[in-house]
């Protein structure tokens, strides 16, 4: 009974090397497809839940008559809502590539609502109350549902005189957010979705 030579013991194990080198190119390969998909379902997930809480700012728009009820100036939207303790300021805005959402303390006075609204208008994306919600988001445009047509949201919109003689905002059916997605965001092509509002007094 003879031992195996030097060359056969040196091709014996570099058939052990080819294999095992392929097999953890396999198993590599599984490993970035299983975490490729975890990383979508999760950029999905929270795409979800950004679009949740936008519907659910705009379905609980209240009109206070002290400040502008909804208004987009291209780059934010400022929308007053109510909630069961009084009315919050809520501003969505497209900052870079990013989708921030700031919403103020909930107040019960007018005064405070309006110093809100001013103080809104030069927000920087940091203060207490502002999330990222969303990045990967290269352009974004709004449309309200008025007259049985969509308008872009920065057009003239329709008023009405209160009885103090003074011309109102009126707020619209509906709002159509469109948002268009960078290359590398994940999320493909681009994204419409229709809210309606609910009806005011």
């Amino acid at each position: 009974m003879r031992g195996f030579t030097l060359v056969e013991v040196l091709v014996a194990l570099l058939i052990l090397a080819v294999v095992a080198a392929m097999a953890w190119q396999g198993i590599d390969a599984m490993l970035r497809s299983r975490e490729i998909a975890a990383q979508r379902v999760d950029r999905q997930l929270r795409l979800q839940t950004v679009i949740a809480q936008w519907e659910t700012d705009l379905q609980e728009v209240q009109d206070t008559g002290v400040v502008p009820a909804l208004q987009f100036d291209g780059a934010s939207l400022r929308l007053t809502r109510r909630s069961a303790q009084g009315m919050q300021l809520v501003v969505w805005s497209l900052r870079g590539d990013s989708v921030t959402r700031w919403a103020g303390p909930v107040v019960t006075r007018s005064q405070a609502l309006s110093d809100q609204w001013m103080q809104s208008q030069q927000l920087l994306g940091n203060e207490p109350g502002s999330l990222r919600a969303l990045t990967g988001v290269g352009a974004w445009q709004l449309y309200l549902w008025r007259g049985n047509a969509w308008s872009n949201a920065q057009s003239s919109a329709d008023t009405a005189t209160t009885s103090a003689g003074n011309l109102r905002q009126l707020l619209p059916s509906g709002v159509r957010l469109v948002l268009a997605f960078t290359e590398g965001s994940g999320l493909a092509g681009t994204l419409t979705r229709d809210v309606r509002l609910a009806p005011t007094s």
